[in-house]
């Protein structure tokens, strides 16, 4: 699929938004007043700044307000949902923590949950999709997840939780890849599944749909070279989750945990930016692009 920039930050940006808000939640780091305002400030600027940006991808973005009454059948509704429920709690517990000098934990703990399902939600969005087999896996929630609380982690300065989900979510964004690579083969959607005429004859395509692009092509027929996207993997997983744990192993220092921080993100934009382009939607079997 077409890496949209809009949807790589936001898919980014929010999940360490919603991860920092997770932890923040949890009581870790336990801190009130100014410190407590300015963890917040982070967070919600990540997680706010990241819903927004969203919306840059909508086709009429003046109609974001209709995806919160299709809740029963939409991941995206679910998400926008989860997203007002958790930074409502978050604002209430917040309050509690800067002005009150009071950790209302229930809410904190409702907050925290509400953080998680958004980013679940997020992730269904496209785990969903058996139209591109490489997303319809378990593995696209447990992606996400895992890059959310690893970054959250992160900027909660939780440095041996840290290091551990850092761990963790590379493996399994390595999983996720590996699986990834054969899902379009295993599915076994082919020209002929897809017309329905294989048990005629051998299906082949006589001649391009059409003579010039179109919005299905621009859209979800993305392709990225195997060197180059074994490359960009190869930095991905480096900057994600290597360089972090190395940065967090030496002797603690704001400095070196900045770095860190600089690395996942780094990291994370380009295994998102990898996510979207290597995506397969089965429609490019039309066009003889898969």
């Amino acid at each position: 699929m077409h890496p949209a920039p809009s949807v790589i930050f936001f898919s980014t940006f929010s999940g360490m938004g919603f991860g920092l808000l997770i932890f923040l939640g949890l009581g870790m780091p336990a801190t009130t007043g100014l410190n407590a305002f300015i963890f917040l400030t982070i967070a919600y600027l990540l997680a706010v700044g990241g819903l927004i940006s969203s919306t840059f991808h909508l086709g009429h973005p003046e109609r974001a307000l209709k995806a919160f009454s299709q809740w029963r059948t939409s991941w995206l509704s679910r998400e926008a949902w989860c997203a007002v429920a958790a930074l409502v709690l978050m604002a209430v517990y917040g309050a509690g923590l800067v002005f009150f000098d009071q950790r209302w934990s229930v809410v904190g703990v409702l907050g925290a949950l509400a953080s998680l399902g958004t980013v679940f939600t997020t992730s269904m969005i496209y785990g969903q999709l058996k139209t591109i087999p490489r997303w319809n896996s378990p593995l696209t929630p447990a992606n996400f997840i895992s890059l959310c609380i690893a970054g959250g982690a992160l900027l909660a300065g939780q440095t041996t939780v840290a290091i551990v989900l850092l761990a963790l979510a590379g493996g399994i964004q390595i999983a996720a890849w590996w699986r990834g690579d054969t899902a379009f083969a295993d599915s076994g959607t082919t020209l002929a599944t897809a017309t329905g005429l294989g048990a005629i004859g051998s299906v082949r395509a006589f001649e391009p749909p059409h003579t010039g692009t179109n919005y299905l092509l621009r859209e979800f027929v993305h392709q990225v070279g195997r060197k180059h996207a074994h490359k960009l993997r190869i930095i991905s997983i480096l900057l994600m989750a290597v360089l972090p744990i190395v940065f967090l192993l030496v002797p603690f220092n704001h400095i070196m945990a900045l770095f860190a921080v600089i690395a996942h993100v780094a990291g994370v934009l380009t295994a998102r930016w990898l996510f979207f382009a290597e995506a397969e939607h089965v429609v490019g079997l039309y066009y003889g692009k898969r």
